[in-house]
């Protein structure tokens, strides 16, 4: 089934969301993109946006990214979050694969990675993205 792929980044640092945004508006011109700053605020647009992808930070200022992975997932097991970190610490993705995580990548890396995950999440057709 094709649908529209809505995507949540949720990351305390405009820098980070805007290019995030930008990546994704060049790559997957159909995406509709949300963006949170805060856990609280993620939680929110979780219910009233509800985002096929969450790219999300795993550090944020009221909340760890992992504790708000392990509460979506709870409630809607069949989005697909993406966990990005400053630290490649190999007990941060171990972390985020227990807390429900689909996806674990490091700040900085290649935006070819990015697109990759995104792309193995929703895989590419001719009519667009793979959405179930």
């Amino acid at each position: 089934m094709i649908k529209v792929l809505k995507t949540l980044i949720v990351d305390d640092n405009r820098l980070n969301r805007d290019t995030l945004k930008e990546l994704f508006r060049r790559h997957f011109p159909e995406m509709v993109i949300e963006e949170a700053s805060s856990g609280e605020e993620a939680t929110r647009k979780v219910e009233s946006f509800a985002p096929n992808l969450i790219v999300m930070d795993i550090r944020l200022p009221d909340v760890s990214g992992l504790e708000l992975t392990k509460k979506v997932k709870i409630t809607n097991p069949d989005v697909k979050v993406l966990i990005l970190t400053g630290h490649h610490y190999p007990e941060y993705k171990e972390a985020a694969t227990q807390y429900g995580a689909d996806g674990f990548l490091v700040k900085g890396g290649s935006s070819k990675e990015i697109i990759a995950m995104v792309e193995s999440f929703f895989p590419k057709t001719e009519e667009g993205l793979t959405i179930k």
